[in-house]
This record gives structure tokens, C-alpha cells and sequence, in this order.
């Protein structure tokens, strides 16, 4: 006796679940200081889930959170001054999010996601362009993984990240265009 595929056998098949590893994600922002350098910072708390249709990728949905309080800039000072009510406030507002809502096939093999992008309690849609996923490769534990690398550009006052100062030569301290980059490595569940 054989067994005849339904829709929603398929269905469940042309799926699979692949869970981010924190230990091998981070993600990371890039700002102008001064107008004249970039600072670069990473929050070091990623969790999500990738739910990948095999067939086709532009059937996929990804979620990602992120620690508020993970954030590292590599000087104590501005990392306070970051995560205070200045900016990310993490008392108040303790992570960020993303959650996916559309994917197109974009230029070069990447892939357009667009989704929401909860910041400091404001959700607005971004397009994360997004290179991958890899291959599948196995671990030496027998883990399946995969990586991509996911980058998008938001103004900061969007998320209602206003504080400034003005410099004594002109321009201000902090730039709007916040450079955000999320490289994650999912396992598969």
C-alpha cells in the first residue's frame, strides 16, 4: 500500500525550523561620532527562529530579539550612556526585535527581507538585504547550520532616538544613518 502526499502533507515536509546560535550571531550597528568617523558597536544577546520553506525561500519567515542590555561599544561610558533613557533605554524598552513579513529574490542571489523592526518601542518596516543562506554544512556534533549576513540602514529618530549635542565647531555629535548588520549562524531544530 503506498502513501499519497496531501497538500498538508507537503506542506509540513517543505519546511524546516533553524534556530539562531548565540554563540556564533551577533549583531551590530555602525554610527557617525563627529561627523567625521564611524563607532561601531554589537549587541551580543540574539535569539530567533527561522522557519525556511525548502522550496522556495520567499515563502520563509525569520524572528529575531535582541538583549537591549548586550549592547558593547568597547567604552564603559558610552555604553552607559546608550543603553540610558538618552537613547535605548533598557529599563524600560529591554529588547529589540525583528519580525519578517515578506522576502524577495533581490540581485546577485540575495534576498530582500522585509519585515518590522521594533526599536526603544517603535516598530517601523525595514528591508534587510540579506546574503544567503549558505549551504548546508554539518558540525562535528552532527548539527546541521547555516549563516546569513543581513544588513539595513534606518534613521535613528524613526525609533524616536533623538539626543544630540551640538559641536562648538558646527554639526552635531551623533548621526542619524544607523548602519545595522546581523550575522547569524541557525541550527537546525
Amino acid at each position: 500500500m503506498s502513501t499519497v502526499a496531501t497538500p498538508q502533507t507537503a506542506a509540513r515536509t517543505a519546511t524546516t525550523t533553524w534556530n539562531i546560535d548565540p554563540a556564533h550571531s551577533v549583531a551590530e550597528f555602525k554610527i557617525k561620532h563627529m561627523m567625521i568617523s564611524n563607532v561601531k558597536g554589537q549587541f551580543a544577546k540574539v535569539t530567533g527562529t527561522l522557519t525556511r520553506d525548502e522550496s522556495d525561500l520567499t515563502k520563509s519567515h525569520v524572528d529575531a530579539v535582541i538583549e537591549a542590555a548586550s549592547l558593547e561599544t568597547r567604552d564603559a561610558q558610552r555604553d552607559t550612556h546608550l543603553k540610558s533613557a538618552d537613547f535605548l533605554d533598557v529599563e524600560k524598552f529591554p529588547t529589540l526585535s525583528f519580525k519578517s513579513t515578506g522576502v524577495k529574490s533581490a540581485r546577485d542571489g540575495e534576498l530582500a527581507v522585509e519585515g518590522d523592526l521594533s526599536i526603544h518601542g517603535v516598530t517601523r518596516k525595514v528591508t534587510f538585504s540579506v546574503e544567503g543562506p549558505t549551504p548546508p554544512a554539518k558540525d562535528p556534533w552532527g548539527n546541521t547550520r547555516i549563516a546569513v549576513s543581513a544588513t539595513t540602514k534606518i534613521n535613528r529618530k524613526d525609533f524616536g532616538l533623538t539626543w544630540n549635542a551640538a559641536l562648538e565647531t558646527g554639526g552635531i555629535l551623533v548621526g542619524d544613518e544607523v548602519t545595522i548588520t546581523l550575522d547569524a549562524e541557525f541550527v537546525k531544530g
